[in-house]
């Protein structure tokens, strides 16, 4: 008997011990218990998977519904800017029109001042030459009849 046979015999003894001991059903429930426990995670990373994904669905959907809503109000903002800026546009002209009229105003009313002063003065030198004319040229007898006549004239008129 060579020492292969012994080393044989060793290894079934040895094997029937661990058979014994039940060593292969223990590592059967480890190893049935390690597979439990696996497929337990993986539900959880699926369902992890799962959630994650619906949030990720339910933050896009409020992404684009802000979208929208910025989009919105900012065509309403321009929408407001440009009314703002007619009505800013209307209101120049407006005024402007205003005091364009106002200055037009002034100035025919400078004009009517400056024909009144200068047929005024115009009037004053021609009656300070008619009466430098006057008297010099008419005496007391011609100018008592001038007056006379004037004076009679003056009551036509009045008449």
């Amino acid at each position: 008997m060579d020492a292969t046979f012994w080393a044989f015999i060793g290894l079934v003894i040895f094997l029937g011990i661990l058979a014994y001991v039940k060593v292969p059903a223990m590592l059967g429930a480890a190893l049935d218990k390690r597979s439990d426990q696996i497929r337990n995670e993986l539900e959880q990373a699926t369902k992890l998977r799962e959630e994650a994904q619906q949030l990720l669905a339910e933050y896009q959907r409020k992404r684009k519904e802000a979208e929208v809503e910025a989009a919105g109000l900012l065509s309403a903002a321009e929408k407001e800017a440009a009314q703002l800026r007619e009505e800013a546009k209307v209101k120049t002209e407006e005024f402007v029109s205003r005091r364009t009229a106002m200055a037009e105003q002034k100035i025919q009313q400078a004009e009517a001042d400056a024909i009144n002063e200068v047929r005024a003065s115009a009037v004053d030198l021609a009656m300070k030459a008619a009466e430098n004319l006057i008297g010099s040229k008419v005496d007391n007898k011609v100018s008592g009849s001038l007056f006379k006549s004037s004076l009679e004239e003056f009551k036509k008129q009045l008449n």
